[in-house]
């Protein structure tokens, strides 16, 4: 049996809009997120709250007003949003510091902003993964990697998205990931197979697949590496305490940095034995195995002389 060569997969520590419309805030998120856990990373959110909401919706009430920073859902969307000027610079500190910067975009418009980023990739939240006006958009005007998690998506609905990328000949810059859409998710909704399943259904036609967690805790995405996700996608905080809805489904910087170490001991851990008895075990052998003692100190000479 062969068996793959597996590095760490790419992580992304998602920042979203956990900055809290703070630069400040941004910028403390990336230097954490690089130099303390060691992502590849981190991420972004841009929206245009007038183009994305309905009047109705923009000037209802935030569903849960402690975590509000507005009087209604619209001003708490735009209390949060940051500008493309705000984007470049960070960006540009990102380059800076050795990190990559990306961005989720919700509506056409901040699409076309990003896109003059110039990004090394591009990430579609589950909620706008049928939006095929912003899709075919990227498709035609944006040259770098596509990202697009699948979470509350019918078979249906992903089958046609993916179709969509494959009849523009994009499909190869697509990356799918299987994702629950809850904050936080409960372990028995992660379903962790449905990455095995994407593999399975469309890892030959596009180019990756990822996982984007929401779930507490760090065990699953090891898993998840282990099941073939070669892209992890964490949300990411510095004080899950702090006022917003997506800072309870986030981890703080120790949850990222041990989870980036143990992808890391998992990687080199999937392997199989080299020869019958490694070296490591000579010794061990000696001390604590029985049995036909003439058979195994012949062997044990040729481990410790190299084979010959």
């Amino acid at each position: 049996m062969m068996y793959p060569h597996r590095t760490r997969p790419t992580v992304v520590a998602e920042i979203g809009c956990n900055h809290m419309g703070q630069m400040e805030t941004a910028r403390e998120l990336i230097k954490v997120a690089k130099i303390f856990c060691e992502a590849d990373y981190v991420k972004f959110q841009k929206r245009n709250p007038r183009e994305l909401l309905t009047p109705e919706q923009y000037n209802a009430p935030h569903p849960n007003p402690y975590h509000s920073y507005g009087r209604t859902y619209g001003e708490h969307r735009e209390f949060l949003e940051l500008s493309k000027t705000q984007h470049r610079e960070l960006a540009q500190f990102c380059r800076e510091l050795g990190i990559g910067y990306a961005t989720s975009v919700w509506d056409l418009a901040s699409a076309k902003e990003i896109v003059e980023l110039n990004p090394v990739f591009i990430k579609i939240p589950s909620a706008c993964n049928t939006n095929f006006e912003m899709l075919s958009y990227l498709c035609d005007e944006y040259a770098g990697d596509i990202h697009l998690s699948l979470g509350m998506t019918t078979r249906e609905e992903e089958m046609r998205t993916v179709s969509f990328f494959a009849q523009r000949k994009r499909s190869k810059n697509l990356v799918l990931y299987a994702c629950t859409s809850g904050y936080p998710v409960d372990h028995a909704d992660v379903c962790l197979y449905e990455i095995s399943r994407l593999i399975d259904t469309y890892g030959r036609e596009v180019k990756e697949i990822g996982f984007s967690g929401h779930h507490k805790g760090i065990a699953l995405d090891v898993a998840a590496f282990v099941l073939g996700a070669t892209w992890i996608e964490r949300h990411f905080t510095l004080d899950r305490t702090w006022k917003g809805t997506d800072h309870a489904a986030s981890l703080e910087p120790d949850g990222l940095r041990r989870l980036i170490r143990d992808l890391a001991g998992t990687a080199k851990a999937l392997s199989a034995k080299g020869q019958e008895i490694l070296p490591v075990e000579v010794p061990q052998r000696e001390k604590l195995k029985r049995g036909d003692s003439e058979a195994f100190l012949s062997s044990a000479k040729r481990v410790r002389s190299g084979g010959k």
